[in-house]
């Protein structure tokens, strides 16, 4: 990723530890939060609480955790009892620890097939495709639809590309590559890192922009093409995630949504394109050029997509530590409770635990919220622990949140966001996903300094996380948001290690029912991080200023046109 030079922040943060209040306990306010202070409270912190949490979040009895289902019920009781337990307030400034969601869920049971020179190509759901249609109908049928080939379907004017090229998209069905372009140095095979930030991904490289600017296009359906490479994870995951359910935030502007989205294999891809006449590797080769004009293939479309639609009320939990001087300023711990539920149609194990994905993360929540009871002395800003809902589902809880605030906005200073911990042992470093965005990043290097660790930059940037967790809905409206994931220099462990395990989570766990607590974990590389991201909180909670984007950020602009000048 291309990095924007970094602010320093004035002192050492130690010095910003200043806190103007009472204790949790009571104590007298005046009190001045020490570093050794600080130090013992992330005590609180350890391996056995965070996986006591762990496996009961991840127990079969939670039925896997999905929104709208006794799972949910199971979930947000066990998150309130814990957060009460911790003596922490309700979050609510109605008095209770929820936040009320009103979503509506979508079950697709679509049918798709296309016909290229003469040949008729059948689809099997979900091995094949997945497809659905967000909106509050029982059917949506698109029939003999023209299809097209749109490259990367982006149109960003500030790298001066349009994959459109002025075509009219009316009614046709669009097919996409995923990710966005890696455009090479001319006469050089480095990539050109001024466009698309190189092998980084831009939001436009996310799926949820294809299908927003395929609705700006009046598409009748916006399928994208699946590859591994690019996607940053398999087939399986598109599979298991997008067949169940999904759920969005209740909104008049559904119906401009285009009608149909969904994915296709590569190899149904290649079918359907080498039927038409044409060759993928070298349409994929010319979507790389900026003269890239769509190419109307010689098929036709035809997807019925039938829908069971059901609105409910799924929850977000929230707790609230009261600050003291700074209280109206808020500073967010997030992580989601959600995670696929069940699926009754597999053989054997049918509940996607998730584990990792999200126990761990809600688990390191509640284990930072019980170390801010342990300060010596309240900090400054109020903090709110928040666990979403509905993340697996496009990050809809935070969505909700972020455009439903309980409290203001511009009066949150930051939002911290936890989605998923290291499990394999300590790290000589920490990654920082989106290093350089703010000077959020000051504070965590600052941190692992006095730690004699270092900081890294995304390993995977190609995969575009930092659109693919709740802290992107707090970031999209202006608040400066930090999301971290583990290191990959294991200490102890041969160098090739850390980036071994990544994988082998992704290609076998991940949105998967194998992802479980295992017997091998050894998460005090876990409570290591999250004992930073503690401590990086209390700064932020009793500094002078408040975190800031740094110039060049995409974000900086929504934040200073939300902020009231004095």
């Amino acid at each position: 990723m291309k990095r924007t030079q970094r602010f320093t922040i004035a002192a050492t943060l130690s010095a910003a530890l200043v806190a103007a209040g009472a204790c949790a306990g009571g104590e007298k306010s005046g009190a001045v939060a020490s570093a050794a202070g600080t130090d013992s409270a992330s005590q609180a912190i350890n391996s056995a609480d965070i996986l006591q949490h762990i496996k009961d979040l991840s127990a079969d009895s939670m039925e896997g955790r999905a929104p709208g289902t006794p799972g949910e019920v199971k979930t947000i009781a066990y998150l309130q009892a814990q957060y009460k337990a911790l003596g922490l307030k309700p979050g609510n400034p109605d008095g209770t620890y929820l936040q009320n969601v009103d979503l509506i869920g979508y079950k697709a049971h679509p049918t798709a097939s296309y016909t290229a020179g003469g040949k008729t190509i059948s689809f099997k759901y979900p091995d094949d495709f997945i497809a659905n249609s967000r909106h509050n109908r029982t059917e949506t049928k698109v029939e003999n639809s023209d299809v097209v080939f749109v490259g990367y379907g982006i149109v960003a004017p500030e790298y001066g590309w349009d994959d459109y090229k002025g075509m009219d998209m009316t009614g046709k069905t669009i097919l996409m590559l995923v990710n966005d372009p890696q455009i090479r140095v001319p006469n050089d095979t480095a990539l050109d890192t001024t466009m698309f930030k190189g092998k980084a991904m831009t939001y436009y490289g996310r799926w949820t922009y294809k299908y927003e600017i395929a609705s700006l296009k009046h598409a009748a359906a916006a399928i994208i093409i699946h590859e591994t490479g690019p996607a940053g994870y398999p087939y399986g995951v598109v599979r298991g995630s997008n067949s169940q359910e999904q759920f969005d935030v209740i909104s008049p502007d559904a119906e401009k949504r285009v009608p149909v989205e969904g994915w296709i294999t590569l190899e149904k891809a290649k079918e359907i394109i080498s039927a038409a006449g044409q060759n993928f590797d070298a349409l994929k080769a010319a979507a790389t050029k900026k003269d890239f004009k769509p190419v109307a293939l010689n098929a036709k479309a035809t997807y019925d997509v039938k829908i069971d639609a059901r609105k409910i009320q799924s929850h977000n939990v929230v707790a609230l530590l009261e600050g003291t001087d700074k209280k109206d300023e808020y500073l967010i711990y997030t992580a989601h409770w959600d995670h696929l539920g069940k699926d009754t149609t597999l053989k054997g194990d049918q509940i996607y635990n998730g584990a990792i994905d999200n126990a761990s993360g809600s688990s390191a929540v509640l284990d930072i919220a019980k170390a801010f009871t342990k300060l010596p002395v309240r900090p400054r800003r109020s903090i709110l622990f928040l666990a979403v809902t509905a993340e697996e589902k496009g990050l809809v809880g935070a969505k909700y949140y972020a455009t439903h605030s309980l409290y203001p906005l511009d009066k949150t200073v930051a939002n911290i966001n936890v989605d998923g911990i290291n499990q394999w042992g300590k790290t000589s470093d920490f990654t920082v996903i989106g290093l350089g965005n703010s000077t959020l990043d000051d504070y965590v290097l600052a941190e692992l300094k006095a730690q004699g660790r270092t900081v890294r930059a995304d390993a995977e940037p190609e995969k575009g996380f930092y659109f693919r967790s709740d802290h992107f809905e707090f970031a999209k409206q202006g608040v400066p948001a930090l999301d971290t994931d583990s290191g990959i220099e294991y200490v102890g462990k041969p160098p090739e290690y850390g980036m071994k395990k990544r994988d082998e989570y992704t290609n076998k766990d991940y949105h998967n029912v194998s992802d479980e607590v295992k017997p091998d974990w050894d998460l005090s590389g876990g409570v290591q991080d999250m004992q930073t991201l503690f401590k990086v909180g209390v700064s932020v909670a009793n500094a002078n200023d408040t975190p800031q984007w740094k110039p060049g950020t995409e974000f900086k602009a929504k934040r200073d046109s939300t902020l009231v000048k004095p």
